[in-house]
């Protein structure tokens, strides 16, 4: 069986070799921003952070909470994916995070996680998480920029609505 491979030319263009499952495009397309997002000087614009985290977590079944670890300039230093909950909530805590953050040096972070059911509308408990993470990293001195909760069509920025 033929795996599919995505090519990139000189140009920037990909060419696929093989026949390509949606999921493998998917999968594909959120590598590819997320290239992007980590060549970047710093992440400024929160449309391309959920436009990658669209791709990265929509087509989950069940939520993922997942974190994009950053240095003192907004620059990515990883994409973690860190809890799996079911299809209406993922327990997290904030001793691993905490933990993920100093492994990573982190001077700052970002939250994301799906709302399988389409709906994006942050719940009490997001909110909640939110600020036990946010008073967690802050004694740690990592800042936390944004919790975004996202679908296949739509996205919630938590620091937009002025939750952070």
């Amino acid at each position: 069986m033929d795996i599919p491979t995505f090519v990139k030319n000189e140009q920037g263009l990909y060419h696929v070799q093989g026949c390509v499952k949606p999921e493998e495009i998917v999968s594909t397309a959120a590598t590819i921003l997320l290239d992007e997002l980590t060549g970047r000087d710093a992440l400024t614009a929160p449309t391309d952070v959920a436009q990658f985290l669209q791709m990265a977590l929509a087509q989950e079944k069940n939520e993922v909470f997942a974190a994009i670890f950053l240095n003192n300039k907004h620059k990515v230093l990883s994409f973690e994916p860190l809890f799996n909950g079911t299809i209406d909530g993922a327990a997290v805590y904030p001793r691993v995070v905490v933990q993920q953050a100093l492994a990573c040096n982190a001077a700052a972070v970002i939250f994301a996680h799906n709302h399988p059911s389409g709906c994006c509308e942050p719940s009490q408990a997001d909110r909640t998480i939110t600020t036990r993470l946010k008073d967690a990293l802050a004694l740690i001195d990592v800042r936390v920029l944004d919790h975004f909760v996202v679908s296949r069509s739509e996205w919630v920025s938590l620091a937009q609505r002025g939750w952070l």
